[in-house]
């Protein structure tokens, strides 16, 4: 059959080049080319889907996403290792182990700081993936793994059954670009590698892990059949062989040796490009590891070594402030330069205002400095016996040092945010929300454009979007006459867009999609809405005191009323969306909860609200009726204490199409 032979010719291409790119670091083949061939695949595949197989380089892009993770208990439990913070603690780890086995060599690998997984593939094939939970029994997380390029999907002249373990990781250029992307959104950034490693794999729709480009080492035979060993370092060949990306490690043949290598490798740990929270020192003979055999919590024949946070002093010179892209006000210490684990420091975050006080950090005072988690340098405190005369306490601006608005504080934290809507340093991040779907809906303002459009001084507020002209955004990189042309009608498209959703876009802080709605739906012009006392704001319904008071600030704002009169220059539309004559849920609040088959909830919601009614997150004795899909959980149990209508998806439907 020649469509199956250019499949399984296509197959092969793929994993070689996939192994030569993400294990050995080694590219042979052209991203256009892969790209290329991959796409060939796909046709193919698409035209014969019974050929498809789970080991296919089309299958690791993520597929439907799950309900919640299945539990699996391991077959060979994963251990975690008992810590030695000092080298005498190592030394005492070394004398009992040569208490029992007098000849032991050691391997002493970098503690890469990811998620502990277990890899399980039968006759060649990965089976299962699963994290370590206690070490017993963990999620499966096959989906999620599947997505990580450098894990064999095949692999070669294989046994029955294997069973390996690695660590998942985001190497830290990948970390830094989510964080910067995350930013621009408006997301709340990861702290560091290791959290954003476990929450990537820990995503119920493999989708999004296959974004966050994970990586894995793998360190470990946990089970083989029809193979044997003697040592440890026969086992990681073994799993280079078999196509995987194997831990570093390094022979060592007493403890003095595995001391001088950890060293090193804290020296370099900056070489890396996953991070490190330590470095492991294990019995190489496998025999010898039988013989010490475990505790009820650790093995006898490892140890993880942890490396001492490193502290230092330095003087902090000014405190700079920096607006974030969602409004936040984040102030930054400028500290006299100082050699941290491997780089020069030359600053650092205070976070808020609560923090520079609780600490009473200063110009001009000498500090401790150390970076948290090896990355973010961080301030631990002040020594105050160093403190210079006359210095003051700091306290952040009134206004925003950017646009020069007002900034408040958050009710709940303790951020203090820009209030500008045409503040230059969120110029991004506004764009971006004004164009999203949800928003004004402007096909083709994505992130990349938005930054060509601002970065080229096109754009400076959302407003100018309705003065751009074709010949100025042709100009730009990537775009072009088609392109631009497609761009300005999808923006002149949007002014048609309803009350509701304009106030949604303009990113009032507590007005969200059904904030929005909702203050069109009673005031039906934005002139009326500006007109608006407290009074009659807070008697809207859904509407507290809070969002009430946001509101009037925005639009008491020199740069809100600015932006406003720009909009209505352009056109822009300011009345609501005109009630549908369909009513029949007027008076009437739905609950959606659990998975919808032929819709998603957004989608139900709006067909509740174009028939009148109202969708609500949670259950009280107000709410009319709960729809139900699979694994609905703590609503529908409330829905049932409380005597509320359940209703099956197939109900809902029902109801939609013949009323109440």
């Amino acid at each position: 059959m020649e469509a199956l032979e250019e499949i399984l010719a296509l197959r092969r291409e793929l994993e070689q080049a996939g192994y030569r790119y993400y294990v050995l670091d080694d590219p042979a083949m052209s991203d256009y080319d892969y790209d290329h061939k991959l796409r060939r695949l796909e046709e193919l595949e698409g035209e014969h889907p019974e050929l498809v197989t789970p080991d296919s380089p089309t299958q690791r892009v993520g597929g439907k996403a799950l309900e919640a993770f299945t539990q699996v208990t391991h077959r060979v439990p994963l251990e975690s290792l008992q810590d030695v913070f000092d080298f005498d603690e190592l030394r005492a780890f070394d004398q009992r182990v040569r208490a029992a086995v007098p000849q032991a060599g050691y391997v002493v690998e970098p503690k890469v700081d990811g998620l502990s997984v277990a890899l399980e593939y039968e006759n060649g094939r990965f089976l299962r993936g699963a994290t370590r939970g206690d070490g017993r029994v963990g999620e499966d997380v096959t989906e999620n793994l599947r997505t990580i390029r450098s894990i064999p999907l095949h692999i070669p002249d294989a046994p029955a059954r294997l069973i390996v373990r690695g660590e998942v990781f985001m190497p830290k250029k990948v970390f830094h670009a989510l964080n910067e992307e995350r930013e621009r959104r408006g997301e709340p950034l990861f702290a560091n590698p290791r959290n954003a490693a476990a929450g990537s794999l820990r995503q119920l729709d493999p989708r999004v892990a296959a974004g966050r480009r994970l990586d894995i080492l793998v360190f470990n035979v946990q089970w083989v059949e029809g193979e044997r060993f003697a040592t440890h370092l026969e086992t990681l060949e073994y799993l280079r062989d078999k196509g995987y990306k194997v831990i570093p490690h390094y022979s060592c043949g007493g403890v003095e040796q595995a001391v001088e290598r950890i060293a090193q490798i804290g020296e370099n740990r900056e070489q890396y490009q996953f991070d490190i929270d330590g470095a492991v020192v294990k019995v190489n003979s496998l025999t010898e590891r039988e013989a010490l055999g475990s505790t009820a919590k650790f093995p006898r024949w490892a140890a993880a070594y942890k490396y001492p946070p490193e502290v230092k002093a330095s003087r902090v010179t000014d405190i700079v402030i920096q607006v974030g892209r969602t409004g936040v006000l984040t102030p930054k210490a400028v500290l006299e330069p100082v050699r941290l684990a491997g780089t020069t420091v030359t600053s650092a975050t205070l976070h808020n205002q609560d923090f520079i006080t609780e600490k009473d950090i200063r110009i001009g005072d000498t500090v401790l400095v150390r970076k948290a988690g090896e990355i973010i340098p961080e301030i631990l405190s002040v020594e105050l016996d160093k403190r210079p005369e006359g210095t003051s306490p700091y306290f952040l601006p009134k206004v925003c040092p950017e646009c020069g608005a007002p900034v408040e504080r958050d009710e709940e934290g303790a951020h203090i945010r820009c209030t500008g809507a045409e503040c230059p340093a969120q110029l991004l991040r506004n764009l971006a929300h004004f164009a999203s779907r949800d928003a004004m809906d402007i096909d083709g303002l994505g992130i990349a454009v938005v930054e060509s459009l601002a970065g080229a001084g096109l754009v400076k507020t959302p407003g100018d979007l309705y003065f751009l002209r074709e010949e100025e955004v042709a100009r730009l990189e990537r775009m072009g006459k088609k392109s631009a042309r497609n761009l300005l009608a999808a923006v002149e498209a949007s002014k048609q867009r309803d009350l509701g959703r304009l106030l949604y876009a303009f990113g009032i802080r507590q007005v969200g999609q059904k904030a929005g709605k909702v203050l069109a739906a009673r005031f039906r012009t934005m002139e009326a809405l500006e007109q608006a006392t407290l009074e009659e704001l807070t008697a809207v319904d859904d509407i507290g005191a809070v969002t009430a008071e946001s509101v009037l600030s925005w639009l008491a704002s020199p740069q809100s009323r600015h932006l406003i009169a720009r909009l209505r220059e352009a056109g822009v539309n300011m009345t609501a969306a005109e009630q549908g004559s369909d009513q029949r849920f007027a008076g009437k609040t739905f609950v959606l909860t659990g998975a919808l088959e032929r819709f998603t909830r957004d989608e139900a919601a709006a067909m509740i609200e174009e028939r009148g009614g109202k969708s609500a997150s949670s259950v009280s004795k107000k709410t009319s009726y709960v729809v139900a899909g699979e694994a609905a959980g703590s609503k529908l149990r409330k829905a049932r204490e409380l005597g509320i209508p359940v209703l099956t998806e197939e109900e809902f439907l029902e109801l939609l199409k013949e009323g109440l």
